[in-house]
């Protein structure tokens, strides 16, 4: 009863004894058992465990593992309800479905006794004739804090790094390398070549930390590999979504696009970065407001004949480049009106 496993758990508390079943039916002739679960009785289905004896498996990501019978046992199979718990559901589907490696959580380590018991019981009744599956037990992914990463925390969010503008290649380069290398200290890599590499003795049993910069840096270095016209195509949604452009976009926003992309290439480290950065090329001129205050911080006395200069060297342009235009303007403004920079190429700017 309920009642007497709180009995049980409460003593075990007070001499500091493991918790668990302590196998009080574990013995009881199977006539009774039935009589009394015919006459009503409540009663969980629990594994026969072994009493002596201990468990040896090679853990793909650890090594040999050993395990003794005091810390496996007589778990539940089946609730009161009549429902499955995932320590049989789990082992039955695998088998069933020919499972031949596992690999899970670390948190799950302690488990894995009672699925082998398991499994060589489904065997000896014929539920399966295949081998027991290699188990592997990945190392936690710890967050800020040393503490473990939580479901909850924006880290663990998908759809976080999808709407921050980082890239599949990118995420995907990061994670390899939370408890595993490439080798030679290499970090940037794609996932033809991590599939290539990959070998599951070789993650680090160690818990790994999340560290967000470094992920960022990584998609960073993905947005630069990748050419600037596929990074233009990826940018779509997110000048969309910041009401920018049409998605698919007008034929002149399209242009722009292509045009500034080789300019930012360079300079982002995640897609949502581009709004900021060239959302003001979208505006329309009769909606392009200049804030007064900042102006006048920029428009001197002079800015006329600066402006004026500007005009004039610019309109008789026949190579419209960066290269030409600054080359132009310097000659003019910097040279020809003997002014600093700031003071010359502000106004022009603005």
């Amino acid at each position: 009863t309920a009642e007497r496993m709180d009995e049980v758990r409460k003593r075990q508390e007070e001499n500091h004894l493991p918790p668990g079943y302590d196998r009080h039916c574990r013995d009881l002739d199977p006539a009774e058992s039935d009589r009394r679960a015919a006459a009503g009785e409540a009663f969980v289905v629990r594994f026969r465990a072994p009493l002596s004896g201990k468990t040896v498996f090679n853990d793909l990501v650890r090594g040999e593992m050993h395990v003794g019978a005091d810390h496996v046992p007589d778990y539940v199979l089946v609730r009161g309800n009549g429902e499955p718990l995932y320590t049989l559901v789990n082992p039955v589907d695998d088998a069933l479905m020919d499972i031949t490696h596992v690999l899970r959580g670390e948190d799950l380590l302690s488990s894995t006794p009672r699925q082998l018991a398991l499994y060589d019981a489904l065997r000896a009744v014929g539920v399966t004739e295949r081998p027991t599956p290699a188990f592997g037990h990945l190392p936690y992914v710890m967050g800020e804090g040393n503490r473990k990463l939580s479901k909850r925390d924006p880290e663990s969010s998908l759809n976080m790094y999808r709407e921050s503008g980082y890239l599949p290649e990118g995420l995907t380069n990061y994670l390899a390398l939370l408890g595993w290398s490439i080798g030679d200290d290499r970090e940037f890599f794609g996932k033809d070549e991590m599939a290539q590499h990959f070998e599951v003795s070789r993650v680090n049993p160690n818990p790994a930390r999340f560290d967000l910069k470094k992920c960022r840096a990584i998609n960073g270095d993905w947005i630069r590999f990748l050419p600037a016209d596929e990074i233009g195509r990826r940018l779509v949604p997110y000048l969309a979504a910041a009401g920018l452009v049409a998605d698919p976009p007008t034929e002149d926003q399209q242009r722009i696009i292509d045009d500034v992309m080789p300019l930012i290439h360079e300079r982002m480290d995640t897609l949502d970065q581009a709004a900021p950065m060239i959302g003001f090329l979208f505006v329309p001129d009769d909606r392009l407001v200049i804030d007064p205050v900042d102006a006048a911080k920029i428009l001197t006395d002079g800015s006329v004949e600066v402006l004026t200069t500007a005009r004039d060297v610019l309109a008789a342009l026949t190579d419209w480049t960066t290269p030409e235009i600054e080359r132009a303007l310097r000659t003019a403004l910097v040279e020809g009106l003997g002014l600093k920079p700031k003071l010359a190429f502000g106004p022009v700017r603005l």
